[in-house]
């Protein structure tokens, strides 16, 4: 039986540990944090294992053959490095480091020492990706309208972009990287800007990052995309949280981790009193209502616990073919909004360069 340790004993150390209690080929053989008492409550959760806090002497005495790394974004370099050099494989959560020189040292340590290494990017093991590829592959797709909108998480460090890399970075990187993933392109610029000023020190005591931020990409294969993010959002109503896939003859509307809707075959140009309708050609605008094919696939998949089985396997087996999100790609999608954050500091288009 393998033994896991988890470094990070925080809300994303314990989403994971709910899935390793459903695995009965693992010891829990680990907990570190820099509370350990945190360390100590995920022991007496999961009924087994030892706390510490101290990761280095959590290795020296456990000598895990798996791990996985839930620290805030800021902490990340000397664990990954120190897991590096005892031939560790790790799954660590995005991102994978805030400055872009140290997110590639430690992914051409991953290659160099053909570690196997993966990244908490679980949204690529939802089963409705395969009608997303299937739909971008069967069409044009041109461009993409792309939002994320939320609240104010509670952890402290997420209200400092120092600290958290700001929305874009450490929430909506899901997004950015399923533009990648669903595409199968890449990047070439990035264009940026943010606003603040909407959200109080006394609403948020302690916040110090952007309220909201609009992006324009341009991808390699020419589609161009938009991707508005904000933290303002008092409730649910303010905006809807999706990405537009548009082709010239269709549409696919993507949920993240909830659906995907595709519609085809073009409706009636005639206008209706009293309906809702937007533009098709010239001065013609069809009725929302009249789609005439629409498909859509849901969500029905568990995909977090696919997505650490498949690193738990992995691991296990040597074999890291099945991997979603291989640490060096993770690398990828990190550099992608790294280049939006300093597009926001110059105010000028940025080349993502890997």
């Amino acid at each position: 039986m393998k033994k896991l340790a988890l470094i990070g004993c925080g809300g994303i150390g314990a989403y994971h540990l709910e899935h390793f209690m459903r695995f009965t080929d693992l010891s829990l053989a680990g907990f570190c944090d820099v509370t350990v008492e945190r360390a100590e409550g995920f022991v007496k959760k999961a009924g087994q294992g030892r706390a510490f806090s101290d990761y280095v002497e959590m290795y020296d005495k456990v000598k895990p053959d798996l791990v996985f790394i839930c620290v805030p974004p800021a902490c990340h370099g000397n664990i990954e490095f120190e897991t590096i050099k005892r031939g560790i494989p790790f799954f660590v959560e995005k991102p994978i480091a805030l400055d872009l020189d140290l997110a590639g040292e430690m992914a051409a340590q991953v290659e160099k020492h053909k570690i196997i290494a993966a990244s908490g990017f679980q949204c690529r093991y939802d089963n409705i990706n395969d009608a997303a590829k299937k739909y971008i592959a069967a069409g044009k797709v041109l461009t993409v309208q792309a939002s994320r909108v939320g609240g104010i998480p509670e952890v402290p460090w997420w209200r400092n972009k120092f600290t958290s890399g700001g929305q874009l970075v450490e929430q909506t990187i899901h997004q950015m990287d399923m533009l990648r993933y669903l595409l199968g392109t890449e990047p070439d610029t990035v264009y940026s800007v943010a606003g603040r000023g909407w959200i109080s020190q006394k609403e948020c005591p302690g916040y110090y990052t952007d309220d909201l931020s609009t992006t324009l990409i341009t991808f390699k294969n020419g589609v161009t995309a938009t991707m508005m993010t904000g933290c303002y959002a008092k409730n649910g109503v303010c905006w809807e949280s999706k990405m537009i896939f548009g082709a010239r003859d269709s549409r696919m509307d993507y949920v993240l981790c909830g659906s995907v809707t595709v519609y085809t075959q073009g409706a009636k140009t005639a206008a209706k009193k009293g309906k809702s309708a937007s533009v098709i050609k010239g001065d013609g605008v069809r009725d929302k209502d009249s789609e005439e094919h629409v498909e859509v696939t849901k969500s029905e998949v568990d995909f977090g616990l696919l997505c650490d089985r498949t690193f738990v396997d992995a691991a296990i087996s040597g074999n890291a073919g099945k991997i979603r999100s291989p640490y060096g790609d993770a690398y990828k999608s990190v550099a992608f909004t790294l280049a939006c954050n300093r597009s926001m500091e110059t105010g000028l288009p940025v080349k993502v360069v890997y």
